[in-house]
């Protein structure tokens, strides 16, 4: 039985247990979510523990890592700025999505009253006015800032670092290199542990749940994936839209050379399993082999459009549970984060993916954490719309990619002749 399967089942009965507890014995429920609610916290410690040098770490190695592909030519300069942008947008049509999604349709208000009365007041803080929480941006003392765990100007610090190590002597960069991937592996494996347990801490964490909002926390948890899912799903409405308006290629073409690529990542839930397929589609299409040769294997490695989108969407989801209150000032800046934080996922599996992205985002905005190890047991069904909307936006983008080429080259060879 896989760790996502054990995961979901000690929801699930976490959940039931907590909940039963609940309707027939409200006074055990009480004692029982006492006692099940210091191991689960013992566990999303585990979990907080790790993230601060494993995000950091991994900014740096990925801002590293596309400065070098950038580098190596201006098809793959050209191509990282794509992405780049590309990931600003989608996150911040997320931004824009969600909130309209939970003001037509919000969650369910039994059970979000109910989180809000479990909440510890302390664990919601007030947002800082934007001013003042932009401010904080550029850490005047970052080893404190890691410390205090202030993901925002740590992300940011993060970037800057990066950048500053692709411009000092090769040698010396490849040492911080090692050591930084050294750290960010050694944080991975510490996480691998903590999700181990991560069964024994969800039921933990679900009892509580469940004691304190009955069988109504089921229905934010449906209420959540269909949200979720829906992201997912407009990403994939963008990767069409991108590839008719910028790549020329028509929605029906389109569909019908991703259908292989998208039955492969609804399956495997894996872009680089729909590698193969995403190329065949390419070719379909007319991308000329050199451009789709280039442009996918770079997608696949360090392009995940749904990453930034879908983090920031359920950030705002939990705010949203809390009545936390995101002004579009906070929103805008969170839309920065979300797409440098992507970074981070390269490379890493998807349920450390999950912690990473999100974490330094609920840190950030400060929101509380404790419903993310729940959130993460039912995470497999939005994975596979993640998944979809990634391997569709792949291919959109070389597309894209292919005709700003053929613009590229449309452009410099007058030039050329005249020379």
């Amino acid at each position: 039985m896989s760790l996502t399967t054990r995961i979901l089942l000690a929801l699930i009965i976490g959940l039931a247990i907590g909940a039963g507890l609940n309707v027939l014995a409200p006074d055990m429920a009480l004692k029982a979510a006492g006692f099940a609610e210091p191991l689960g916290g013992m566990w999303l410690d585990g979990l907080r523990m790790t993230i601060v040098p494993l995000v950091f770490s991994l900014i740096v190695t990925g801002v590293v890592q596309a400065a070098d592909t950038a580098s190596a030519g201006k098809a793959a300069g050209r191509t990282l700025l794509l992405f780049a942008g590309l990931l600003l947008v989608g996150a911040a049509f997320s931004a824009v999505f969600t909130q309209v999604v939970l003001s037509v349709w919000p969650a369910p208000a039994t059970a979000t009253q109910a989180l809000r009365a479990a909440a510890d007041a302390s664990a919601v803080p007030a947002v800082p006015p934007f001013a003042q929480w932009l401010r904080t941006f550029i850490p005047a003392n970052p080893v404190k800032v890691a410390a205090e765990g202030a993901m925002a100007p740590l992300v940011i610090f993060g970037l800057l670092f990066g950048l500053a190590v692709t411009r000092i002597k090769t040698e010396n960069r490849v040492q911080l290199l090692g050591f930084f991937d050294g750290v960010a592996q050694t944080m991975m494996v510490l996480v691998h542990w903590v999700l181990v347990l991560g069964p024994i801490g969800v039921f933990a964490l679900a009892v509580v749940v469940g004691a304190r909002t009955g069988f109504s926390a089921v229905g934010v948890l449906g209420h959540y994936i269909v949200v979720i899912a829906l992201i997912g799903v407009a990403i994939i409405g963008m990767a069409f839209l991108l590839a008719a308006v910028v790549g020329r290629v028509g929605p029906a073409r389109f569909g019908r050379a991703m259908i292989p690529s998208l039955a492969v990542a609804f399956s495997t839930q894996s872009s680089l399993a729909s590698l193969p397929a995403m190329l065949e589609a390419a070719e379909q299409m007319g991308v000329p082999k050199p451009v789709r040769g280039l442009v996918l294997p770079l997608a696949v490695a360090l392009f995940r459009m749904t990453s930034p989108a879908v983090n920031l969407g359920v950030t705002i989801y939990v705010a949203h549970l809390y009545g936390i209150h995101l002004d579009p000032a906070h929103l805008a800046v969170a839309v920065g984060i979300a797409a440098i934080i992507s970074l981070a996922a390269v490379g890493v599996a998807s349920q450390v993916t999950f912690f990473t992205g999100l974490a330094p985002l609920c840190m950030a905005l400060g929101v509380p954490m404790e419903l993310l190890p729940v959130l993460l047991a039912v995470e497999t069904i939005p994975d596979i719309f993640r998944t979809m909307g990634n391997v569709a936006a792949d291919v959109a983008v070389t597309t894209a990619a292919a005709r700003l080429d053929r613009a590229s080259q449309a452009a410099t060879a007058p030039a050329a002749e005249l020379g």
